[in-house]
């Protein structure tokens, strides 16, 4: 079994982890002006990796400056290539250097926490044959796609998938089937809606190039 699968042994489940009690702990922790992707991994230590994914999908599904956007979405490529792949993560040096300010990271867990509370009320162990093998690694496929689509210079080509993935990571840190299938239908729509998005930009710029120049297409 790897890592990424689910052990009923591990200590990785809701009753000892919550992912909303150590985001706090982190923005209110150190005394440090700013934090590392480093410093994330470091907290996380050998937790599930839906808790890292999480950690580094949310924000970008927030509606935050884009700089604060790229330095989580890299880490993302990484992550989940390693969860399809069924691998440890791991994360070079170049990106674990990248880092914000511990207030920006602060408005992120603000901005967070409300929905992360919600999801881990509700949230439960069940289904937790959607997050082995091979259907883990499924789910590692998709959140690899989305992850790559977050790149894509695309209307509504960040919050969709990065949503999505959250979703679905949630869902991995709880070993709640539900809640994973639930993210994997949405990364399906996210997928649909940005595919849409960029072809009716094409047409779109075909057809004002037609109309002011007379291009024929």
């Amino acid at each position: 079994m790897t890592d990424t699968e689910f052990d009923p042994k591990s200590g990785d489940s809701e009753t000892d982890f919550r992912l909303s009690t150590l985001l706090a702990d982190l923005a209110q922790g150190s005394h440090e002006e700013r934090i590392t992707i480093g410093d994330l991994l470091a907290a996380m230590q050998r937790r599930a990796l839906g808790a890292m994914i999480f950690i580094f999908a949310v924000p970008v599904a927030l509606p935050l400056p884009p700089g604060v956007s790229t330095i989580f979405g890299a880490p993302l490529l990484f992550l989940t290539a390693q969860l399809m792949l069924g691998m440890q993560p791991w994360l070079p040096k170049l990106i674990t250097n990248r880092s914000l300010t511990r207030r920006e990271f602060g408005r992120i867990v603000s901005a967070v926490a409300p929905w992360l509370h919600r999801a881990e009320s509700v949230m439960k162990p069940r289904g937790q044959f959607v997050g082995q093998s091979p259907f883990i690694y499924l789910l590692g496929a998709m959140c690899l796609i989305l992850s790559i689509i977050l790149f894509l210079p695309i209307p509504l080509g960040n919050m969709l998938p990065a949503f999505a993935v959250s979703v679905i990571s949630l869902g991995l840190l709880v070993r709640d089937g539900l809640w994973m299938t639930i993210g994997f239908v949405l990364g399906l729509v996210a997928i649909a809606v940005v595919w849409g998005v960029f072809w009716a930009i094409i047409f779109g710029t075909l057809f004002v190039a037609s109309t002011w120049f007379g291009f024929g297409f």
